[in-house]
């Protein structure tokens, strides 16, 4: 009955509750008639936590060629994990769905508790998918395009040198804006603003908000506010102090070194990022759940009441 159907696990492989609850999980969906395909830097560690292999198992190379032909990508882990599985599903159409086993976990859908329920759901093909705005980035010195990258979260400049602050000038569809010194700046997505975003002090954007955000990083300047642009614009860092350098840093995963002189320009991605969806609870839920935010007290509208 499910003839041709693939999922890609991406396991956060130093977890051993990772590696215990994927292996499972994999069993589960091949005794439903599913192929699972995992990673070979993987295979041997999943297959020692009691993943069956004797059928229904396909193990291939890790890289961006492992979720074509996938209907969708499971990752064990936390927001890191999920990272890094948005970065090998791109441009394969292959949705996401995160199974958290992390502190926070705020890109995951579901909770470890509730694994069998992801089987269940997975194998009955309900689930929905969510698409999530992301963003290119370029780096240019003396002109010349040193490096093209993308983030789902964020693209942060940050400085190279502890001891020093990094200068930097910050422009918005071609003017500049401010000059800041300081630890250096967030261009954010929606998704990423509740990771480094919040952390910096910039605001938290619902998903389906399309917007672009800029939050400067412990900046010494008499403006240095958190910046919310259209999807549509072009934002640009300029690393120009003398005795500046810095680091760009994407997702935390790709990096490129930006020496005085660099220019980053950031603007939408031409690729979302697909994420699984099984449940369909505001976003409001989602992150009091995910901060334990205090709502005691909250008795919400009349007709609300009345519907209890």
């Amino acid at each position: 009955m499910t003839d041709d159907r693939t999922v890609l696990l991406i396991v956060h492989i130093e977890r051993e509750e990772a590696t215990k609850v994927a292996a499972t999980f994999a069993n589960d969906l091949t005794a439903e008639g599913l192929s699972v395909r995992v990673f070979d830097t993987d295979a041997a560690q999943l297959q020692g936590a009691g993943l069956d292999t004797a059928s229904g198992v396909e193990v291939v190379p890790a890289g961006h060629s492992a979720s074509e032909g996938c209907e969708l990508a499971v990752v064990f882990g936390g927001d890191g994990t999920l990272l890094r599985g948005a970065e090998l599903c791109r441009g394969t159409g292959t949705p996401v769905l995160g199974v958290n086993l992390g502190h926070v976990g705020f890109l995951a859908e579901v909770d470890v508790e509730d694994v069998h329920e992801v089987v269940r759901r997975v194998v009955a093909r309900s689930w929905t998918v969510e698409e999530r705005l992301t963003i290119d980035v370029q780096v240019a010195v003396s002109g010349e395009i040193v490096a093209k990258t993308w983030a789902l979260n964020e693209a942060s400049v940050e400085k190279a040198s502890r001891e020093r602050m990094v200068d930097l000038v910050v422009e918005i569809d071609g003017r500049p804006v401010s000059r800041w010194g300081g630890d250096g700046v967030v261009c954010a997505t929606p998704t990423g603003s509740t990771a480094y975003n919040f952390s910096a002090g910039g605001p938290i954007v619902w998903p389906e908000v399309h917007a672009l955000l800029m939050v400067p990083i412990s900046a010494h300047a008499l403006f240095a506010r958190p910046l919310v642009v259209s999807p549509d614009s072009t934002l640009a860092i300029e690393v120009v102090g003398a005795q500046s350098s810095a680091v760009l840093w994407c997702d935390g995963r790709r990096t490129a070194d930006l020496p005085f002189g660099a220019r980053v320009e950031v603007v939408r991605g031409d690729e979302p990022v697909r994420l699984a969806r099984l449940h369909t609870a505001p976003f409001a839920d989602r992150l009091v759940r995910k901060f334990d935010l205090p709502v005691q007290g909250w008795r919400g509208a009349a007709d609300q009441r009345r519907s209890r």
